[in-house]
């Protein structure tokens, strides 16, 4: 056995039990084993890396796999219910309806556009979007006002089929809009 197989095993045996007590403590006995072993695989690949005493080093590492097992749910979570929004009702009617909204996206100017894009895709308040296009939040609010104007006329415009429940999310666009 080399010394960094050696060293391994001693710290392996040392501090195993205590490492998966920590994520335990902090997620259940289901996801235990599993971070348990993520997280010497980590300190194998680092063992140079790893000070003496190794425990406080491996229950940090502990904790970053549970951070990152947690965002990777919290993911697979949004990805289900983004699938879920699609799988209610008719596809075709939600790809219909996301088509007619980018086709009035695209019919108002430029500059509408981005103050829109800003605001419902990117989440900025007026007083954020105004520092990004450099104007007062007053100004912005005006042109966002007008902007939205502008998208209503030219989704009634494109819209060539019956009004129809438009999706979750195009809705609460539509309210903000409004």
């Amino acid at each position: 056995m080399s010394d960094d197989e050696h060293r391994f095993t001693g710290m392996y045996d040392e501090c195993r039990q205590r490492v998966w007590a920590y994520v335990v403590s902090r997620a259940g006995r289901q996801v235990a084993d599993e971070v348990v072993s993520e997280t010497f695989a980590i300190a194998w690949r680092r063992l140079e890396d790893v000070p003496e005493p190794a425990l406080p080093w491996l229950l940090g590492v502990a904790r970053n796999v549970l951070r990152d097992n947690v965002r990777a749910e919290v993911r697979r979570e949004a990805v289900a219910a983004e699938l879920r929004a699609w799988a209610e009702g008719d596809v075709a009617e939600h790809v219909t309806e996301r088509m007619g909204v980018l086709r009035a996206l695209a019919a108002v100017p430029e500059d509408d556009r981005e103050i829109l894009i800003l605001v419902a895709w990117h989440g900025l308040s007026p007083k954020e979007g105004a520092r990004v296009v450099g104007c007062s939040s007053a100004a912005f609010r005006v042109r966002l006002h007008r902007a939205r104007k502008r998208l209503k006329q030219a989704m009634e415009a494109t819209d060539a089929g019956p009004r129809r429940e438009p999706l979750p999310h195009v809705r609460s666009l539509n309210e903000e809009w409004s």
